[in-house]
């Protein structure tokens, strides 16, 4: 047995893909073999989702099929809503998608949440998708005292998504900058979360079990949870020349920046925190009150590359862009499962097309040769 032993899985290839690869050398982030920037661009959240799931970007034609499906599915059944309602005050909104994703399985016919074939998993992963939306945020609207918000079936995905926030600016600006964040956080290769997904999947449990064993991984500050953490640093440091002395003072204290740094991305920069700083920009030009808090964040920027030789990740933009979206931060990795459901159910539909069960060993570090009744020490 290969006794290598690498801590966090650090550079171990756990799966042959076609779904997408972090590709340093072309600073590219490819999705079936297109550039997720270049993707961001020029398409829509939902054709990307497309793309992963049926493994091509839509005709026009298949566009409109497309979210015609995700509208025809948005609908929470009755009983997922009660739930929702009738979970503890305190409960984390994650905890709550994580319970509504779970029971939503229930209402796939049992022959139907079984079958792994390629075409049942692309049908109940755009159920998934659809719906996860209306749990996120109605879990989130209930905990508030807000009554539930009924998702639009004529409107599309991203547009329905950002509508039932409660105080979300949801004009046409501000959903096309809600539609990146979307297309940025659909797929990026084997986070934590996607090998949860490809871990579950394995065994043969459905999607749902998948999605679920995803949602409890992404509740983790280290992955899902990192632009929670941005959001509120900016709120804390307010103006751009409070900016240096805060971090200093963090970094002095051992504390963890969140928003800096990548496992993959070791000295450089996360393409997508480049491409999405340009939309603090806009934002910025059609909100000036918020101009501040983006000269805060290049300032964060400047002090964390010099001090520590650190750059953004997709999380530090998307934090501050959410929060000047009037986006409660309590949603914030909710809606990162909601749009990585795209990706996550490319990597279990691909999963279970080839399967092999995860199996791996360990290297023990424990005693030997004890005995029942032997003192251990």
């Amino acid at each position: 047995m290969n006794e290598s032993f690498s801590p966090g899985l650090e550079d171990v290839v756990a799966a042959r893909t076609q779904i997408s690869f972090l590709d340093l050398e072309a600073e590219q982030i490819l999705i079936r073999g297109y550039d997720l920037i270049e993707l961001a661009d020029a398409v829509g959240f939902t054709d990307v989702a497309h793309l992963l799931i049926h493994g091509e970007l839509p005709t026009p034609g298949r566009h409109a099929l497309f979210e015609s499906a995700l509208a025809s599915e948005c609908r929470l059944p009755a009983e997922i809503v009660t739930l929702l309602g009738t979970l503890a005050p305190q409960t984390a909104p994650m905890d709550a998608l994580r319970t509504g994703l779970s029971a939503l399985a229930g209402f796939e016919d049992p022959q139907v949440l079984a079958d792994a074939s390629r075409g049942a998993n692309i049908d109940k992963a755009v159920r998934i998708l659809a719906k996860a939306p209306a749990v996120a945020v109605n879990s989130f609207r209930m905990s508030r005292g807000l009554p539930p918000a009924e998702p639009d079936p004529s409107k599309q995905f991203t547009e329905r998504f950002l509508a039932m926030i409660p105080g979300a600016d949801a004009d046409p600006a501000a959903a096309a900058t809600f539609d990146r964040v979307l297309t940025c956080y659909a797929e990026h290769e084997m986070a934590a979360s996607t090998l949860a997904a490809r871990v579950v999947a394995s065994s043969l449990a459905d999607i749902y079990a998948a999605m679920v064993a995803a949602a409890a991984s992404l509740k983790g500050p280290l992955h899902g949870g990192a632009n929670e953490a941005a959001a509120r640093m900016f709120s804390e440091i307010g103006a751009p020349q409070r900016a240096e002395s805060y971090l200093k003072e963090k970094l002095q204290a051992g504390e963890r920046i969140m928003g800096f740094g990548h496992r993959v991305y070791m000295n450089r920069p996360d393409p997508r925190a480049v491409l999405l700083r340009g939309d603090l920009d806009s934002i910025a030009a059609r909100k000036p009150e918020t101009a501040q808090l983006v000269q805060t964040y290049d300032r964060c920027v400047e002090v964390m590359a010099r001090e520590k030789g650190l750059h953004p990740n997709a999380d530090l933009p998307i934090g501050l862009i959410l929060s000047l979206l009037d986006i409660p931060i309590e949603l914030f990795t909710p809606i990162f499962l909601c749009a990585r459901i795209a990706g996550l159910s490319a990597h279990v539909i691909e999963q279970q097309e080839a399967n092999k069960l995860y199996r791996p060993r360990v290297l023990y570090a424990g005693p030997r040769g004890l005995h029942p009744g032997q003192d251990p020490t």
